[in-house]
């Protein structure tokens, strides 16, 4: 009797056995809407990568500074104290030199072109940049297009003269609005709001949905599409614990963040509309006619400064030629 008690016993124990408790990867993000795109984006990949891994592993997003500033982020994941960052790649931009290249000023024509070259050998050469510094690139998600916004419209480089214009905290930045004639003012995001309506600071760039998303509108009433910058975000996992990973997970990884990448677009296309009729309906002026010309024109001395090395020509030029 009790060889068949005992199997029984198995049998149930089996069956009630809890489930194997899955493996939770952090991942950081500054924006502080809990259904902005890169913070979906990434919600989604953890979805694919838990069913891909059978529940093994999945990921929890803490957005809205929860871990700390993109520069604090960053440093945990070299480190693998944090096991996976979205940042705008401008805050990588003096960490993997690869990543200047699609932070320049008009560089891509189109948001079509620089989809093309990011989804491209160009994208996973510039990805593959950071793993030297301790940071395994993973995706490029989109930022949209870059513009200044002001109490007045900016439609030749000779109208943004003079203007304090708010940038982020970044060399490159200063050097783009100061090759404007304008007086490039670093402060932190939050202070923006305050900054145009105390007149601080006369104006700001960034796109749409930031525009709206942080009530500038409210402040500043002209949108004008000088569109000078179209950089990516990018999602980047600590190398300290991508590389404790077999082979095949680290593909799974890899693949799982990809298939982000089209969601993320999707989730940002909708924001973009959606702000933009937000913006007009607070009566917002969107300026569209920009003498682009005239701003790419004075930009040569922030090639000079910046793209200094053969290897980072040979960039360029290749996006520049991947029409």
């Amino acid at each position: 009797m009790r060889k068949p008690l005992l199997l029984a016993a198995l049998i149930a124990a089996a069956f009630t056995a809890p489930a194997v408790q899955a493996v939770e990867f952090r991942s950081a993000d500054v924006h502080n809407s809990d259904d902005y795109p890169t913070v979906a984006a990434v919600r989604h990949m953890s979805d694919v990568l838990n069913k891909q891994s059978n529940g093994k592993y999945k990921i929890k997003v803490f957005n809205k500074s929860a871990l700390g500033t993109e520069k604090e982020t960053i440093d945990q994941v070299k480190i693998g104290a944090l096991e996976l960052n979205r940042v705008n790649i401008s805050a990588l931009n003096s960490i993997c030199p690869k990543t200047l290249v699609p932070t320049m000023p008009f560089l891509f024509d189109s948001i079509e072109h620089m989809r093309k070259t990011l989804d491209g050998p160009i994208g996973e050469e510039i990805l593959k940049g950071c793993e030297a510094e301790g940071m395994v690139g993973l995706a490029f998600y989109d930022s949209g297009a870059r513009s200044i916004y002001s109490k007045k419209p900016i439609k030749t480089v000779a109208d943004a003269k003079g203007l304090k214009i708010r940038v982020q905290q970044s060399d490159l930045w200063v050097s783009l609005i100061n090759a404007m004639g304008a007086n490039a003012t670093p402060i932190p995001i939050g202070e923006v709001y305050t900054g145009l309506k105390t007149g601080l600071i006369d104006a700001a760039e960034n796109n749409i949905p930031s525009y709206e998303g942080f009530k500038h509108y409210e402040a500043v009433k002209f949108y004008s599409r000088t569109e000078h910058s179209m950089a990516p975000e990018m999602l980047v996992m600590s190398k300290v614990v991508f590389d404790k990973l077999p082979k095949a997970e680290q593909d799974m990884f890899r693949a799982a963040a990809k298939e982000s990448v089209s969601f993320q677009r999707q989730k940002w296309d909708e924001q973009e509309a959606k702000s933009l009729a937000t913006v007009k309906a607070g009566g917002a002026t969107i300026v569209d006619g920009v003498d682009k010309a005239s701003f790419q024109a004075v930009m040569a001395p922030v090639y000079a400064k910046f793209i200094t090395t053969p290897d980072l020509k040979r960039l360029v030029k290749a996006v520049q030629d991947n029409k």
